[in-house]
């Protein structure tokens, strides 16, 4: 079959690797010789870690190779230079599951931009220890787990949310304000997979009440932090921040009613960025690209 006759498709490919010189020629010589047509490249060197990382969008329209056989030989290419790199179709969605305790304002905002075909997902369902968000799950027709949890069950129920991760081949686990602390087992079994959204800028302000003590502290910002799970409490690689100006007039709840906002804000942002391949690991932070 001639190139041009074929259904044009897009891809997006990912990489990462100790800094070299000559590494992005590599790259784009493989995508070159097979004909890749590049829409979109962005790319970081981080001078303090000696990493190189890249995303590129490409198409198909002019590919003298089909993607497994271009696969094969940028893996061979990416192997000779210890490169980790992943390729995918555009349009091939991320599956996501969201977990959620009795706040459902960040959960409303990710149903709403996936249910309006904003925030490219396939929601796969909701998971929650409290029936509070069942009737707005519901609403969109989706899947409601109503999973209870007791420090005495907490790892019959976290095994019960991986069941369902592992069963629905889910590829990224929200945490829209779930109240709970992952075990250091799951973190570990969810590296690099779990979102969670805290209510305050971190690093400071941890734990459950950042509200609280960024009023007795008082602040004139406040902010919320999307950031992935780790076994150490809300210290994961961050991903998005979101602010606010504040000042003496406000009180907690006055606080706590405007960080629902930038809360919303900074995890849909976060998921949207993970989902399209612009989140790159760099150690304990983050490459946005």
């Amino acid at each position: 079959m001639n190139p041009s006759d074929r259904e044009q498709r897009a891809y997006v490919l990912t990489f990462k690797a100790r800094d070299r010189l000559g590494l992005m020629a590599l790259v784009a010589n493989a995508l070159y010789d097979n004909g890749a047509f590049v829409e979109e490249v962005s790319h970081f060197g981080d001078q303090d870690t000696r990493t190189y990382m890249g995303r590129v969008v490409f198409d198909d329209r002019s590919m003298s190779c089909s993607i497994g056989e271009f696969r094969e030989a940028f893996a061979a290419m990416a192997q000779s230079v210890e490169m980790e790199f992943s390729l995918r179709p555009a349009d091939q969605r991320k599956r996501v599951l969201i977990a959620v305790s009795g706040y459902n304002h960040c959960l409303n905002v990710l149903l709403t931009k996936w249910h309006s075909d904003v925030l490219p997902i396939d929601l796969v369902g909701v998971v929650s220890n409290h029936e509070t968000c069942r009737d707005l799950v519901e609403f969109y027709g989706l899947p409601f787990h109503y999973l209870p949890i007791s420090p005495q069950t907490k790892p019959q129920q976290e095994q019960q949310i991986l069941d369902l991760i592992e069963a629905e081949s889910v590829d990224l686990l929200v945490l829209a304000r779930y109240m709970q602390i992952l075990s250091d087992e799951m973190c570990a079994r969810l590296e690099g997979r779990a979102i969670n959204i805290h209510h305050s800028f971190l690093p400071g302000f941890k734990g459950a009440r950042p509200y609280h003590q960024a009023h007795e502290r008082g602040v004139k910002v406040i902010g919320a932090t999307a950031h992935y799970v780790t076994a150490d409490l809300d210290e994961g690689p961050i991903i998005v921040q979101e602010v606010k100006p504040i000042d003496h007039t406000y009180r907690v709840q006055d606080m706590v009613n405007l960080g629902h906002d930038i809360e919303s804000t900074a995890l849909a942002r976060a998921v949207q960025l993970h989902v399209e391949d612009r989140v790159i690991l760099n150690g304990a932070r983050t490459v946005i690209l």
